[in-house]
């Protein structure tokens, strides 16, 4: 019996196992079942994406979904980076997140075809924040992080995201990243979301927390960001 795209994959990431990194992968993705990672190293996980992307088994793969393992979804999400077309990037990308089960998989998926099209995607940012679902949630806010805080930034966007406060540990970690993240972009423009307090206790708190550790803001900034605890 040939051997099927899947199982070709499947095979190749045991064979880049680490059984110590499992152990640690475990530990910070508490929502997946150990049995569901395998311990792939980023790296070794990277240079094999970047092979596997250029047979004709990798357009086969991303029509598999569901994936039953972890690093499966990573790879899923490395090859969709990849796809050089915009329109075929983000319906790629809507086929994927529905199956997004992580914060780690979510955070990873950054296809490169968004960067090239701004006015393209904002529609689609707009369409994931009001998907009600954790994770593709979590990913629209992590793209206006990616490509809205510069000079196509807009009030608009913290205002959106701070709508999106609720009850969800990982969409609410993700709002205290944007946060403490477009402080150091547009410092001035999302500072009253602190020093009015437009923000739940816990993500007020949590952003503050990351923006203080980053090296991106100056003490002056940091010590103003402190006083607002």
């Amino acid at each position: 019996m040939p051997e099927t795209t899947e199982t070709a994959v499947r095979a190749a990431l045991f064979a880049m196992q680490d059984p110590a990194y499992r152990t640690f992968q475990s530990g910070l993705i508490p929502t997946l079942p150990r049995e569901r990672i395998i311990g792939v190293r980023m790296p070794a996980l990277r240079r094999y994406a970047a092979a596997f992307s250029r047979t004709p088994q990798a357009a086969e793969f991303l029509r598999l979904l569901p994936h039953s393992f972890y690093e499966e979804n990573n790879l899923h999400a490395l090859l969709l980076e990849r796809i050089p077309d915009f329109d075929r990037a983000v319906a790629g990308t809507d086929a994927f997140l529905s199956f997004v089960d992580n914060w780690a998989t979510c955070d990873l998926l950054a296809p490169r075809a968004f960067a090239g099209a701004p006015a393209g995607l904002l529609p689609q940012v707009r369409r994931w924040l009001a998907s009600g679902q954790t994770y593709t949630v979590r990913f629209g806010i992590g793209v206006l992080m990616r490509h809205y805080l510069g000079e196509r930034f807009s009030p608009e966007y913290p205002a959106a995201v701070a709508r999106l406060c609720g009850e969800e540990y990982y969409v609410n970690m993700m709002i205290a990243w944007y946060f403490a993240t477009a402080l150091a972009f547009q410092y001035r423009a999302v500072l009253p979301y602190l020093t009015d307090r437009r923000l739940p206790t816990w993500v007020h708190r949590m952003t503050i927390r990351k923006a203080v550790e980053s090296r991106r803001l100056t003490p002056g900034q940091k010590a103003e960001l402190r006083a607002c605890r």
